[in-house]
Formats: C-alpha cells, structure tokens, sequence
C-alpha cells in the first residue's frame, strides 16, 4: 500500500505522514533521504528527529530505499524532493539519467509488501525558479511527483495543514 503525500512548504505533510503512520504501526520506520546541505538544513532536520519519539525507527538513506524496506513494514519517506536531489547532483544535473535512475528505484517499492507513506514537495506551484538548473528540477520533481502519484493507491495534498484527499 502506498500513500502519496504532497503539498507545499510546511503545509503539514511530515505530521500528518507521521500520524498516519502511528496509526498503523506502534513500531514505524522512518527513512529520511535528505543529505546535510549546511547549518540551516541541520537544524530542520533536528527539528524533525525531535518530532518523533522511541517508538520510532529512523534510517538514512539518500537513494536506495528499496534496500531498507522490509514486507510488513510501515514507513514514512521523507522526502522524494531531496531523494531526487541527490539523484540529480549525482547525475550532474542530468534530467533524463536521473528520472530514469529514480523511476527504477521507486518501482523496486512496487514489489515490497508494505505500507509506504511517501512524501513529496509541490514546488511547481510556486515562485518560477531563476536559474536553468532550477527549472530543469522543478520538471523533474512534477514528472517524478506524477509516477509515484499514478502508482499510489492513496494521494493526499496538503494545503494550510489540512489534508485532500486526490484520490
């Protein structure tokens, strides 16, 4: 079972994820995909560690996800924009190489027999990126949002803490 998770910048996802996870699971996995990009990023990922008690699992894991994800498990992905960031520096920013690279991951998902609540950003409904880099990602993002989307048995987007249900 998949849950897609998306919305806008602190929109709610990662609680709600979590609380949807917690009622699923006493034991929930959360795997946290995000590499550190400096001091600010360290502290927002402390404040999300903090969020969660001991009832917690938490992995790290940049790209491979499939590899930590167990049948009978209940996981939160957090998130699949900076999952698909590291794909993309990794790839030196190359769109075509890193969708198909991500694709073949996120399918490997397909396969387990688990609950995975998966979160994503809406970053195309936003300010238009400056740089070329930017807009290249933020076509990325939309085109990676879409598959998981399309393979979800649940999609939910969150706008001012309060979730839609897609579908």
């Amino acid at each position: 079972m998949i849950y897609y998770i998306t919305g806008g910048e602190r929109s709610g996802k990662s609680s709600y994820a979590q609380d949807l996870a917690l009622s699923l699971s006493n034991t929930p996995k959360y795997i946290a995909t995000s590499r550190i990009w400096g001091d600010d990023h360290k502290k927002r990922i402390d404040r999300h560690i903090a969020d969660r008690d001991e009832r917690w699992t938490s992995i790290e894991e940049e790209k491979n996800l499939a590899s930590v994800i167990h049948p009978n498990d209940v996981v939160v992905i957090d998130c699949v924009t900076l999952w698909l960031t590291n794909f993309y520096v990794d790839t030196k920013n190359n769109v075509e190489a890193c969708l198909e690279l991500a694709k073949t991951e996120f399918n490997k998902l397909l396969d387990i027999d688990a609950t995975i609540i998966i979160i994503s950003n809406e970053i195309g409904m936003g300010v238009h990126a400056q740089t070329e880099v930017g807009r290249k990602f933020t076509e990325l993002q939309g085109w990676i949002n879409q598959h998981i989307a399309k393979h979800a048995e649940n999609a939910i987007i969150m706008v001012s803490g309060i979730p839609l249900t897609l579908k």
